[in-house]
């Protein structure tokens, strides 16, 4: 599955980034044309809390509920997703597929990262590094919370 979020659902993005889907985010003031011609274009289904877009598109899920967690929950109402699809495989700030770190850019994490155990990675586009660290761990573990909470509805 691939996703467009409209701009109201920044954090939606980049949770469904970090669990791996390739996921759109619309930038603010993109014409709901534009991001309609987008999504038919490379089969993603729309994401948004705007009625009128949802109704524009066959492929359109309209979230509900506030905070990540409840439109996350909206959306797995909606559609099945397994939020532990391929995680931190993707720049939660770009949507780049992640490769494997070289070893400058290992270099140039902190030193008590680099004599751990990787996986580290880097996007490609915009350079950011990336290594199991507190952050993946909370999001693991906010990933694995919404998962249970889906099997437990």
């Amino acid at each position: 599955m691939r996703f467009l979020c409209d701009e109201m659902l920044v954090r939606l993005a980049r949770l469904l980034r970090a669990a791996g889907y390739d996921t759109y985010l619309a930038s603010g003031g993109e014409a709901d044309a534009a991001l309609l011609h987008l999504a038919r274009e490379e089969g993603r289904m729309v994401l948004t809390r705007d009625k009128r877009l949802a109704a524009a598109s066959p492929d359109s899920v309209l979230i509900e509920g506030l905070g990540v967690e409840q439109e996350a929950l909206s959306l797995s109402d909606a559609v099945p997703i397994g939020w532990d699809a391929d995680p931190f495989s993707r720049c939660v700030m770009d949507n780049a597929r992640l490769r494997e770190a070289s070893a400058p850019e290992v270099a140039r994490m902190p030193t008590s990262v680099r004599t751990g155990e990787g996986p580290f990675r880097a996007c490609p586009a915009c350079g950011r590094l990336y290594w199991p660290g507190s952050h993946v761990r909370r999001m693991n573990a906010r990933l694995a919370a919404i998962a249970q909470t889906r099997l437990g509805a």
